[in-house]
């Protein structure tokens, strides 16, 4: 696998899943280049993605340090998006075509393969926005990976764990 990828990280709980993603992908030759939202970074730190990744990590618009932005850039560059862990909020972002942040400005922008692995509360999953998004989000070729079953966090049962980091890296090798 010899892919640029981005790796959008939320703000999950699960986010701490997306560093050992991050050096998977790393460790299996992508070059890995991570967009976080502001709410992702109040639970892992950028340092810990520009560390595995090697690469600086975008946590906003507004800290540009080119004359072109950072996400249209990548954009010209990368063959795969990864949104891992995928909130609820990001989902519904992506299929209404709001883009007020790093994250879901550069979805808009990216042409390749996207692969979402979303990250809730059960209840949020099934909450019937939450499944018509996802709907959405299918019919515009956007492949969902998980959520699986499982304790979540907050100590309720039932679908909305993140997928597991294999199940992920192998929706990225098919077609």
């Amino acid at each position: 696998m010899k892919h640029v990828v981005v790796l959008g990280v939320t703000g999950s709980i699960a986010a701490y899943k997306a560093a050992e993603l991050c050096g998977e992908l790393t460790k299996r030759g992508c070059d890995v280049n991570v967009i976080m939202t502001e709410s992702a970074t109040r639970l892992v730190t950028p340092q810990t993605f520009l560390t595995l990744s090697r690469n600086p990590v975008i946590t906003s618009l507004w800290g540009i340090e080119d004359w072109r932005p950072g996400h249209i850039a990548l954009a010209d560059k990368s063959s795969i998006l990864v949104i891992a862990p995928c909130t609820a909020n990001l989902m519904g972002k992506m299929a209404n075509g709001i883009a007020d942040d790093a994250l879901s400005t550069y979805y808009l922008t990216h042409t390749g393969k996207t692969i979402i692995a979303p990250a809730m509360n059960p209840k949020m999953w099934k909450h019937p926005a939450v499944t018509e998004n996802a709907k959405t989000l299918k019919k515009r070729g956007v492949e969902i990976v998980g959520p699986a079953s499982g304790r979540v966090a907050c100590g309720d049962n039932g679908i909305g764990r993140m997928e597991k980091t294999e199940k992920i890296i192998t929706a990225m090798d098919e077609k």
